[in-house]
């Protein structure tokens, strides 16, 4: 808006039907007509900032009334197209039907300069026209002097219709035009409040109350109004400033007016009880009364609910959220969607053990160690590392003790451990498995803005166990993954962390919960795939697994008692000697743990409970009979047939009918190991079996399972010095074979594997190297030397021995290097038999951990160099040798 606008004589005329564009208001059309479109290509897309056109007002030729002068211009068939209706912010061509005959337009004698803000030129598909959308701003007054054509639209010869600037100052002067303004400006003031605190809108329009003159504000004001057509166009003949801002005062105060009776009506509606307030009125009057008379037999649900979280004893904050959610609830009716969503949320806050705790007994130290031998044998150091936990425990009950975390292959008794912690604290024990876990809603649960949303394991472990301090075992830990829904590991970080755990916020629950009491253990089978941050927050404990002497213990005084017990038979009916036990261990069970074992064992119980019954059924019968008869028992014995009896459970208050009692126990035998589990699975000639030409050592490896003997292959063929390595092998081991026969060709000629003119080992033939059980991936850095041996032993035609086994990596310069495993790879070669074990000289301090008994079966080879591996792998060290050192 600018203070002083100067008009050409003529302008290009644009009609607007039915609406008005007063000076100072925004107005956005789109044309599409042919006259429109030409009028705003000519007068505003050619001429950019300069151009103007004239906006003229045009009346319903059915409205016969008219306010102010009006102009008839006659339109012939040549033109019946040019004239254009705007109508709620539009412009198009108003269309002739197809008789032609003249139209009167009623124009109206005065209208509006206008300038273009913006302006967009279109084309429609697949019509192709063209089409403008034009932003325009009034700026000023103009009379129609004389209306013709140019083309296909309208131009006028104008004249200016505002007020001078003389005249303008002279009416500011006038006392009755400033109590006009003042006044005005009050009424428009108190229009926005109402407006603000209505739809919190105002702001704009405030800021133009304060910063726009008064002879502009009235029609800027104005227009924001909706108003008839007629009341457009007095305040667009409204030229004297006077007359202008009395009505724009009019319209303003009766716009306020209208609002105000809205909002009578608004309220007046509110107050009124609509029918499901009334019904919610009548309930709680009916409680109320059934209240008084003592009639809580049919106790509503909400009262119950309400009873139940007061007795949860939540804390403060999270007791004035239930609340609220509770006074939600009572407002809706069970028809309502939502309302049981948001019951079964105020049914968790109720069942979660705010506060609820187990009491810890005195804790006795003796009793934990007593507990803990009985329940696991072995495992001396784990044990150690639990007593040492419970002592810190007793000296500090609130010590807020490191994370636990049991590493070792399946079946050595890591979630049992878990469990005896629980049970020597005398709290009770909940198990979360993690394994496969891959969203991270499931340790902080959904939103509930989701269907089917609920918590996450964690806090509905602790529902479940309804104390909020329980021995939580988080098992598989190492299981977890990540994908498009989170990475659950990462929620662990905050469970883990003492210092964050005590305020952990379940999306579901959308409250803090303290889990800083509860007593976390964790489980995996490899370190490796826990992140770095997380394992962090643990302190490690391996088990390795173990030896064949600590599984036969475990099978006579663990084991054995437990399956008989499992299989309804005891010692009088089954005896395994511990000779048999030996016999399984050696020949069909090799793995870290005794899951296996205990499954063999269950085989053995349950042959033995069919020879049992099966004696039984033809045994004769004595005068006890009577206690397990039956009518089928009759109908079989009147048959002459055989008798189907139901084996009966042993327990402490029962005892066997005589009928059932055995000469004789039933005593495992080799006969019945070989009938029962098939032939031996392994055997200690396997290694001696299987080492039987050159080019074939054993190497000792570590998988989750625990460790392994892994034996390796190597053969000469003709081809072009190419190196083929088969196996399912990954990168790290497929480097150790490339660096492993470099290492060898470089070094032919002084281990005499080739004369000096050929040291070319590959000269004319390519090497095979094979890992069998090629099912099974391997990879890892600890074959460097087994692979050394085994092409040692091919192109030297010499046998490795049978009875040795090793692991290590190496350099390019022979130099070996350290691995890990190491007792789990001691105990793999001390299950498999192996005398001999040769070890890097750096894992000399890892023997520390290895079981002494094992030790003392074994002998223990150390190594510094590539040559001493060779020297003794060898029956007899290593003959190519010329020198003490290479």
């Amino acid at each position: 808006m600018v203070e002083s606008v100067e008009l050409p004589s003529r302008l290009g005329i644009l009609p607007f039907r039915n609406k008005v564009l007063l000076p100072g208001a925004i107005i956005r059309i789109r044309c599409t007509s042919s006259s429109s479109v030409k009028l705003v290509e000519q007068e505003l897309w050619q001429r950019e900032e300069k151009g103007l056109i004239g906006i003229l007002p045009v009346r319903d030729d059915a409205d016969a009334s008219a306010i102010g002068p009006v102009l008839s211009q006659g339109v012939g068939s040549d033109s019946g197209d040019r004239s254009s209706r705007v109508q709620s912010g539009s412009s198009d061509s108003q269309r002739v039907d197809g008789k032609n005959h003249q139209e009167v337009i009623q124009w109206h004698s005065r209208g509006v300069a206008a300038r273009a803000l913006q302006l967009s030129r279109g084309v429609e598909k697949p019509s192709g026209r063209v089409t403008y959308t034009v932003v325009l701003e009034g700026l000023c007054r103009f009379t129609v002097q004389e209306l013709s054509t140019r083309g296909t639209y309208y131009t006028a010869r104008i004249s200016h219709s505002e007020m001078t600037k003389e005249e303008m100052e002279q009416v500011e002067q006038d006392p009755e035009f400033v109590s006009l303004s003042r006044q005005f400006k009050a009424t428009a003031m108190e229009l926005i409040s109402v407006l603000e605190q209505k739809q919190k809108t105002g702001g704009r329009i405030k800021v133009l109350l304060e910063t726009v003159p008064v002879h502009k504000l009235a029609d800027i004001f104005v227009a924001s109004f909706e108003m008839s057509f007629e009341e457009q166009l007095s305040m667009l003949d409204s030229v004297d400033l006077r007359v202008r801002l009395s009505k724009a005062m009019e319209l303003v105060d009766r716009h306020l007016q209208s609002i105000r009776v809205a909002e009578k009506i608004t309220q007046k509606v509110e107050g009124q009880l609509s029918k499901s307030q009334k019904e919610f009125l009548l309930r709680q009057q009916m409680r109320a009364i059934k209240e008084e008379l003592g009639d809580d037999h049919d106790e509503d649900d909400l009262v119950a609910l309400e009873r139940k979280m007061q007795s949860a004893e939540m804390p403060a904050n999270i007791w004035k959220h239930a609340q609220r959610e509770l006074r939600s609830l009572k407002k809706m009716q069970p028809q309502q969607p939502g309302y049981n969503s948001l019951r079964v949320y105020l049914e968790l806050l109720a069942d979660l053990p705010w506060k609820k705790a187990t009491e810890e007994h005195e804790l006795d130290l003796k009793a934990a160690k007593e507990r803990l031998d009985s329940d696991h044998y072995g495992l001396v150091k784990v044990k150690q590392r639990i007593i040492e936990y419970l002592a810190v425990r007793k000296l500090k009950p609130d010590a807020r003790g490191p994370v636990l975390c049991f590493v070792g292959p399946p079946g050595v008794g890591k979630t049992s451990l878990a469990s005896s912690i629980a049970a020597a604290l005398g709290r009770k024990f909940v198990r979360i498995s993690l394994g496969g876990v891959k969203d991270e809603a499931d340790i902080r649960g959904h939103r509930r803005t989701y269907i089917g949303s609920m918590p996450g394991r964690l806090i509905d472990g602790l529902k479940r166990v309804a104390v909020c301090n329980p021995v939580m075992l988080l098992d598989e830990i190492d299981k977890t993954g990540s994908d498009v829904r989170g990475d659950p590991a990462s929620a662990l970080l905050e469970v883990l962390d003492p210092e964050q755990n005590k305020k952990f916020n379940d999306h579901y629950l959308n409250v803090p919960f303290d889990l800083s009491n509860v007593v976390f253990v964790a489980t995996a089978n490899r370190m490796q795939p826990i992140p770095p941050p997380l394992l962090d927050r643990m302190e490690v404990i391996e088990l390795p697994g173990y030896t064949p002497e600590e599984k036969l213990k475990i099978a006579m005084h663990h084991l054995i008692p437990r399956v008989l017990e499992q299989h309804g038979l005891s010692a009088e009916f089954l005896q395994i000697p511990e000779a048999m036990v030996k016999l399984v261990i050696q020949r069909y069970t090799r793995e870290a743990g005794v899951r296996n074992l205990e499954r063999n064992l269950a085989a053995l119980a349950r042959a033995a409970a069919v020879r049992v019954v099966e004696r039984d059924q033809t045994a004769p019968l004595n005068k006890d009979v009577h206690q397990v008869s039956s009518p089928l028992l009759e109908n079989r014995l009147s048959d002459g047939a055989e008798v189907d009896m139901e084996v009966i459970p042993i327990g402490a208050d029962h005892e066997m009918p005589n009928s059932l009692r055995i000469a004789s126990p039933l005593v495992v035998d080799e006969a019945m190991l070989e009938k029962v589990l098939g032939p031996p699975r392994f055997d200690d000639r396997e290694a001696a079996e299987r080492v039987i030409s050159p080019g074939i050592s054993v190497g000792l490896v570590w998988t989750a399972f625990g460790g392994e003997v892994q034996f390796v292959e190597a053969t000469a063929m003709s081809g072009k010095g190419e190196l083929h390595l088969t196996g399912q092998l990954g990168d790290v081991i497929k480097e150790s074979a490339q660096i492993a026969l470099t290492w060898v060709r470089a070094r032919a000629t002084d281990l005499k594997l080739a004369a000096a003119c050929e040291s070319n080992l590959l000269e004319g033939r390519d090497i095979h190297i094979h890992f069998p059980a090629g099912a099974v991936p391997k990879d890892g850095p600890s074959a460097g030397v087994t692979l050394v041996t085994a092409l040692v032993s091919l192109f030297g035609k010499k046998r490795v021995r049978a009875d040795t086994a090793m692991t290590g990596e190496m350099t390019l310069r022979g130099l070996v290097l350290p691995v890990g495993g190491i007792k789990d790879k001691i105990l793999a070669a001390h299950r498999y038999g192996i005398k001999r074990v040769i070890l890097p000289e750096r894992n000399l301090k890892d023997l520390a951990e290895v079981p002494s008994a094992v030790l003392a079966s074994l002998e223990i080879l150390l190594a510094k160099r590539m040559e001493d591996v060779l020297e003794q792998a060898f029956e007899g060290g290593c003959p190519w040798r010329l020198h003490p050192k290479l």
